[in-house]
């Protein structure tokens, strides 16, 4: 895996990456805006198992914002999501709080860059991974590195907070 020179894409979490010397690829696609799961799109246009896809979802636990990393093949469970971070509840966040808070638009939600750092959870499954993908800030741009990378970088922990 090369790391990418100077800003690699130009968006907030490529320059986090690069300051942080860490190792990762970008991948770019050509992003349609009536795919129905971006996610899913991400792991198809880059020809990747949806299980080392990952995806960033917002949500709220106990009334503060914590990121979820999961995998595209499955969904969040929530309770396990707040179990993960000592909360009680946890619940979608609004999308505009999660947009503002993070600086990225939905469907480009990246866990790295994020306007705000939020604590973060990421789902035990990338550790089965040499490299997992996550969104690089934009519909259709992914950053490829390695799960230990990923976590070390945003602080997360690593937890079962995903389901088939």
């Amino acid at each position: 895996m090369a790391k990418k020179a100077r800003n690699a894409g130009g968006t907030p979490a490529t320059v986090a990456l690069t300051s942080a010397g860490a190792e990762f690829t970008v991948h770019a696609y050509e992003h349609d805006p009536a795919s129905a799961s971006y996610g899913e799109e991400a792991a198809q246009a880059l020809g990747v198992s949806p299980e080392r896809v990952f995806k960033t979802l917002v949500a709220e636990v106990d009334g503060e914002l914590t990121v979820a990393v999961v995998p595209v093949a499955g969904q969040l469970d929530l309770k396990a999501l707040a179990a993960a971070v000592g909360g009680k509840r946890a619940v979608m966040a609004d999308p505009a709080a999660a947009e503002r808070t993070t600086g990225y638009v939905r469907g480009g939600i990246s866990p790295l860059g994020q306007r705000k750092r939020l604590r973060t959870v990421l789902d035990e499954s990338a550790s089965a991974h040499p490299t997992i993908c996550v969104s690089a800030g934009r519909r259709g741009l992914e950053v490829e590195l390695s799960p230990g990378d990923l976590a070390g970088l945003t602080g997360a922990v690593l937890a079962r907070i995903g389901r088939v």
